[in-house]
């Protein structure tokens, strides 16, 4: 068991494309329906795995582009570290003062290492000034407990873990 690590942090306008967010549905819409919605869901289809905006449920992150991939950690601590130190790094920009003073980032990092400790997953989400957005995942692979048909994007031998 391993964790990957990921950091997306862009416009909210673009965050809030829930669309490119989830999976596409197994099945294309019925035959006879209208033309826009087979049209988005060939585009779903094709975007889905390939776009670089955090899923809604997150061991889909599995199936993203391993360039995707921040870091990959085999010791539930050091992913959990290198997320605080994200959340230390990206806190000024809170857009919550309340949130950029009160956050306990050791509270934060225990509390990770223990979830990914246990073959979970760790996602947290910040607003951020202009309106930006902030989202890091630890994501534990080989196998995922949620979704273990989802195949590790980085496999041992790629130099990377």
């Amino acid at each position: 068991m391993h964790h990957h690590g990921y950091l997306w942090v862009g416009a909210k306008e673009r965050f809030d494309q829930e669309a490119l967010r989830r999976p596409p549905h197994p099945e294309p819409p019925p035959a006879g329906c209208r033309p826009e919605l087979l049209q988005r869901h060939r585009e779903v289809s094709a975007e889905f795995p390939t776009v670089d905006l955090p899923p809604l449920e997150i061991a889909y992150w599995l199936v993203k582009p391993r360039s995707l991939v921040r870091g990959t950690w085999d010791e539930a601590r050091d992913a959990a570290a290198w997320m605080g130190a994200c959340v230390a790094e990206y806190a000024p920009r809170f857009a919550s003062a309340r949130e950029r003073d009160s956050i306990d980032r050791a509270v934060l990092v225990r509390s990770a290492a223990m979830r990914l400790g246990s073959g979970g997953d760790v996602s947290l989400g910040f607003y951020l000034e202009r309106p930006s957005y902030l989202s890091l995942a630890l994501v534990t692979c080989s196998p995922n407990r949620s979704k273990p048909e989802l195949a590790c994007p980085v496999r041992r031998g790629d130099g990377e873990i």
